[in-house]
């Protein structure tokens, strides 16, 4: 057995040396020698972010920004609220759908009774609605004095 613990005391010995040259050259090797961070300035890093496909702007121009995409969305709802064709007299149209139309065909449909200014824009407020599986085949009567809502509503019931 003496055998033994003379082996193992060893082998403890020289792991305890490898652990401490190491460690020691790590120590001595992260002091003096590492480089000083260069510190970006404010203009160089807007510039870096614009040059990679970035928007930088300050957070005054960011609020002016969100207050004006506001006020748009707000008028648009409230245009899309008012009576499509705001003369005197009203303008009725007889929409008939058949079997297979789409939304862009009844858009077109309204252009030409002078109801929408664009076909592909009505289109577009459809599928942004979810409506275009709510196209029906059938007749439908709308008229210029019904509001843009009110004639998406109309052709296209759920």
């Amino acid at each position: 057995m003496p055998l033994r613990i003379n082996l193992l005391s060893s082998f403890a010995a020289g792991l305890l040396i490898a652990t401490t040259i190491s460690g020691t050259v790590y120590l001595s090797s992260q002091g003096g020698s590492s480089k000083p961070v260069a510190k970006t300035t404010e203009t160089e890093m807007k510039k870096i972010l614009e040059t990679n496909g970035y928007v930088v702007q300050t957070k005054a121009d960011y609020d002016k920004t969100i207050a004006n995409t506001k006020s748009v969305v707000s008028s648009a709802k409230q245009s899309a609220d008012k009576p499509i064709n705001s003369s005197k007299t009203a303008t009725t149209v007889v929409v008939n759908v058949s079997q297979g139309m789409t939304s862009i065909d009844i858009g077109r449909m309204l252009v030409k009774a002078n109801m929408i200014p664009n076909a592909f824009n009505f289109s577009q407020d459809i599928q942004k609605k979810g409506l275009e599986k709510n196209l029906k085949p059938g007749i439908f009567v709308v008229n210029s004095a019904m509001t843009y809502n009110q004639v998406i509503s109309t052709i296209f019931k759920k």
